[in-house]
C-alpha cells in the first residue's frame, strides 16, 4: 500500500481516482483550474492528470518537483493536444497511450511509459476511445509503483510528431455527421489540414 497525497485532476467519477484511494493514497480531486497559492500548503506529494482541460502553470509544477504526470490517449509525440484518437485516424499516425511528465508545453513532457494499441477497421470513434481509455488505465495501474518511486527515469520525446487544437475539428464536420458513432474507416488517411503534422511542438 502506498501513502501519497495525490492531487487528481480530472472527472470525479474517474475509475483511477477510486483505485488510487484503494491503494492507500489520500486523493483530492478537482476539474477546476488550480493555482499555486491555493494548493501550496496542502501537502500534496504527487499530481495525476487524466482528462483535465486546463494547462498547468510553471509555479504549480514547481510544487511537485517532477512528480506530476499526465495520462494521454495517444502514442506521443503523435497527436498532442485535443482529440488524439480522432486525429490518429485522420492523419494515419501511430495509435496508443502514453504516461508522461507534465511540463509547460501541451503534452510535451518526458515519456515515462507508453504502449501501442491495436484498433480495428470496424471500430467507431466511441469504441476506439473506450479501448484507449481501458488501455491507459491498465497501463497506469501496472506502472504506478514505478512512477511513484521514480524507477522510470523518463526520456525526451522524439522530434516530430503532431499537435491539434479543438478548433481543428471544424474542418472535419462533414465526416463527423454520426458523431461518436462515426466509423473510423471513413476517417482513415483523410489528411485534412488543421494540425501541425511533423512539427516538433
Amino acid at each position: 500500500m502506498t501513502n501519497e497525497k495525490v492531487l487528481f485532476l480530472g472527472p470525479a467519477d474517474a475509475p483511477l481516482r477510486a483505485w488510487l484511494q484503494a491503494q492507500g493514497n489520500e486523493v483530492v480531486q478537482t476539474e477546476a483550474a488550480v493555482s499555486a497559492d491555493v494548493i501550496a500548503d496542502a501537502g500534496f506529494t504527487f499530481l495525476v492528470s487524466h482528462g483535465y482541460r486546463h494547462i498547468l502553470r510553471r509555479d504549480v509544477l514547481e510544487l511537485f518537483a517532477g512528480r506530476a504526470v499526465n495520462l494521454h490517449i495517444s502514442y506521443l509525440p503523435w497527436n498532442r493536444g485535443a482529440d488524439p484518437n480522432l486525429w490518429s485516424f485522420v492523419d494515419d499516425t501511430p495509435k496508443g497511450v502514453t504516461i508522461h511528465r507534465i511540463d509547460e508545453g501541451v503534452d510535451t513532457g518526458d515519456i515515462l511509459v507508453q504502449e501501442e494499441v491495436r484498433l480495428e477497421v470496424g471500430d467507431t470513434l466511441a469504441t476506439s476511445y473506450a479501448k484507449l481509455q481501458s488501455s491507459i488505465q491498465d497501463l497506469f495501474r501496472r506502472s504506478w509503483e514505478q512512477i511513484r518511486t521514480g524507477e522510470l527515469p523518463g526520456r525526451p520525446q522524439p522530434a516530430g510528431g503532431s499537435r491539434h487544437r479543438l478548433r481543428d475539428r471544424v474542418a472535419l464536420a462533414d465526416l463527423l455527421a454520426d458523431g461518436w458513432d462515426t466509423p473510423v474507416s471513413t476517417l482513415r488517411g483523410q489528411g485534412l489540414p488543421g494540425g501541425d503534422v511533423g512539427a516538433s511542438r
